[in-house]
């Protein structure tokens, strides 16, 4: 059985670049966001910066603070027989980790990308993502996601990697990050 990796960190701090960078490396990515996105087109809604966090939050509240945790894990387990290495980008609670880790342990590891709230909120402004709005909204998301306990999982994952500056550096520790998790754990 391969190896699932769950990317976290606070809204811009660039975890779907890790993963973009850690997919060019053969791994497969499965994306966290990705589901809720999915989750409000399937109910029909337009996208806006309140309204993925309403969904994620109503999700949580129907089906358990676990649920999209609970939705992907067979998903990776049937990827993590083909690849040795599975990564889950976006993991956002505590309640997600337990999951992850009850169902791979000791064959998962948690990765957390941290920035600058400054230098996130200046990215969140040019990606141009409809769940990115200005300042107010960008405060309300970060206040729901650490409610869910994402500070607990960026403060306790196995590795850490700073991304305060250009993309091509994020690119070289993205690299020298999988060179040593693969070195080190496969």
């Amino acid at each position: 059985m391969g190896h699932a990796v769950a990317v976290c960190g606070m809204p811009g701090s660039g975890k779907g670049e890790f993963a973009k960078i850690i997919a060019r490396h053969g791994v497969p990515v499965r994306s966290m966001g990705d589901m809720v996105r999915a989750e409000v087109e399937a109910r029909g809604m337009a996208g806006s910066p309140t309204v993925y966090g309403e969904v994620a939050a109503d999700l949580r509240a129907e089906f358990g603070e676990d649920v999209l945790a609970v939705r992907l894990a067979d998903e990776v387990s049937k990827l993590l027989l083909d690849h040795p290495i599975v990564l889950i980008e976006g993991m956002r609670g505590t309640a997600e980790f337990e999951i992850f880790s009850s169902v791979w342990s000791p064959n998962f590891t948690s990765v957390a990308i941290i920035a600058d709230q400054e230098i996130r909120f200046q990215r969140t402004q040019k990606r141009g993502r409809t769940e990115d709005g200005d300042r107010k909204q960008f405060a309300i998301r970060e206040a729901r996601e650490a409610g869910w306990g994402l500070y607990s999982l960026i403060e306790n994952a196995n590795y850490s990697i700073t991304n305060e500056s250009t993309l091509d550096e994020l690119v070289t520790s993205a690299g020298a990050w999988l060179s040593e998790f693969r070195k080190d754990r496969l």
